[in-house]
């Protein structure tokens, strides 16, 4: 068994995360999915499927989600990968490969050679901007600071203390990386369309939480 736990967190994904196991089920990696309390029908959606291991979240959010994934993982490597399916696995043996002398590997949309078929214009400018608020404030040497297409160590995740419960996490990880002086990488990645549900995402509530984070971050060092 490989060295690598794929950390999925799955909420109201019965329609995709079985559809993402099947295309992920030749890779030896293993499957660790993070499940919300009360999502019944995903868990029910893969029953069947015996290479995974299902942990139930103690708190509601996507940041508690990759917390609690992250604190469970017991692998050397441990890569953050959405359960529907916009994230092409094609690019973990690339990602590991590059992450045995780093801590962490980003993957990133905006690289060339990256893209999206998911942005609409209103998510491209905006996370445009705040990867540019990242560069000039946190010096942050990546491109796409929303996008959590992560491979690491896992001891690494677990060093960064982690406190957001939602998708604040999302620009958290990647400053507190650049805070304890880790070294990492970005490798261009195209980002597919989502299969079946919708966005977890509130572009203009979630939009305003992460400015705030970023805020706080700023000012507030630990």
């Amino acid at each position: 068994m490989s060295d690598l736990t794929l950390l999925i967190p799955a909420k109201n994904e019965k329609e995709a995360l079985p559809v993402f196991l099947k295309e992920i089920q030749n890779f030896n990696y293993k499957k660790l999915i993070v499940i919300d309390t009360l999502d019944e029908e995903t868990k029910s959606a893969v029953k069947d499927f015996n290479d995974i291991e299902i942990i139930t979240q103690k708190n509601s959010g996507y940041g508690n989600a990759l917390i609690e994934g992250i604190n469970h993982c017991k692998t050397k490597y441990c890569c953050i990968i959405n359960a529907d399916s916009s994230m092409d696995p094609k690019y973990l043996n690339v990602m590991l490969d590059q992450c045995i002398d780093k801590d962490f590997i980003f993957a990133s949309r905006y690289m060339k050679e990256g893209g999206s078929d998911d942005d609409d214009f209103i998510t491209l400018i905006g996370n445009k901007i705040f990867s540019l608020i990242g560069k000039i404030f946190f010096n942050l040497k990546i491109s796409d600071i929303l996008y959590t297409y992560i491979l690491g160590k896992t001891k690494s995740f677990q060093n960064l203390s982690l406190n957001y419960h939602d998708f604040r996490i999302c620009v958290e990880i990647p400053i507190k990386v650049q805070r304890k002086n880790m070294n990492y990488n970005s490798i261009p990645s195209y980002e597919r369309s989502r299969v079946g549900g919708k966005k977890k995402v509130n572009v203009f509530k979630d939009g305003f939480l992460i400015l705030l984070a970023l805020f706080r971050l700023f000012f507030y060092k630990k």
